[in-house]
């Protein structure tokens, strides 16, 4: 039996309204012929909606930055948790985790992710991707050459004649097939927190999906729709205390 007040602070409609970003290939891998996004962010936003017995609204967004700007209209959003982001929404653990790395071109002297946070170097990324945001937040030397779209940043990348692409490395080994000698470096400079977050005005609901989140993960259920949708790059988050 769900608690009223969980179901009144993430249904106050009638309706889970669920943000997705469709920026994220790895999270909404297609679409069904009405429009709606498939992938592993709408399988557990209906089962959130499944749990609570409530009718599921997919909102679709363009970017992980239109879906934190547009808080005020939905009641849950999958997206990446940062701190600019954790401002306005509250956040649940990570339910997976998208690694995160370079691409530097062909005859670059940079061989690790150590080397890339120098002054001098130009680094193309998506300004407000998770990614875009980590490197905001933690690098000391390098600059930053902010981008609207992964594409965008690819094309910045080469056109600009750039030091770095940062980016997510499922998307980086497609981008280095495009670009001749250009090398992916080894480890990651982070892991994106793919999380559930809703408003912070929604306390009771918060702890209620933090442990729907744990139990997503113990369960298996978060590794069945990775599976579900054969997606490659995608990882099961380890499991928090809540």
């Amino acid at each position: 039996m769900i608690d009223p007040a969980i179901k009144a602070e993430l249904a106050p409609t009638g309706t889970l309204r669920a943000a997705v970003n469709m920026g994220n290939f790895l999270l909404v891998t297609d679409k069904a012929e009405n429009g709606d996004p498939i992938g592993v962010s709408p399988d557990i936003a209906a089962e959130i909606a499944r749990r609570l017995e409530v009718p599921l609204e997919l909102i679709p967004y363009a970017n992980p930055g239109a879906v934190a700007d547009a808080v005020a209209d939905w009641d849950i959003g999958n997206i990446g948790a940062e701190p600019q982001r954790a401002e306005h929404i509250a956040f649940t653990a990570a339910y997976c985790e998208i690694q995160s790395t370079y691409l530097v071109p062909a005859g670059s002297s940079i061989r690790t992710i150590a080397e890339v946070d120098q002054p001098g170097i130009r680094i193309a990324t998506m300004g407000r991707a998770a990614y875009g945001l980590w490197l905001e937040n933690n690098l000391e030397h390098a600059e930053l050459v902010k981008t609207d779209s992964i594409d965008s940043s690819f094309d910045a990348f080469v056109d600009q004649g750039l030091d770095v692409l940062a980016g997510l490395r499922p998307r980086l080994l497609s981008d280095v097939q495009r670009s001749p000698g250009a090398r992916i470096l080894d480890g990651q400079f982070s892991a994106v927190q793919q999380a559930v977050g809703t408003p912070r005005k929604n306390t009771t609901a918060a702890a209620w999906l933090a442990k729907f989140v744990e139990d997503a993960k113990a369960s298996g259920l978060i590794a069945n729709l990775i599976t579900k949708h054969c997606v490659e790059g995608l990882s099961v988050a380890p499991l928090s205390p809540i």
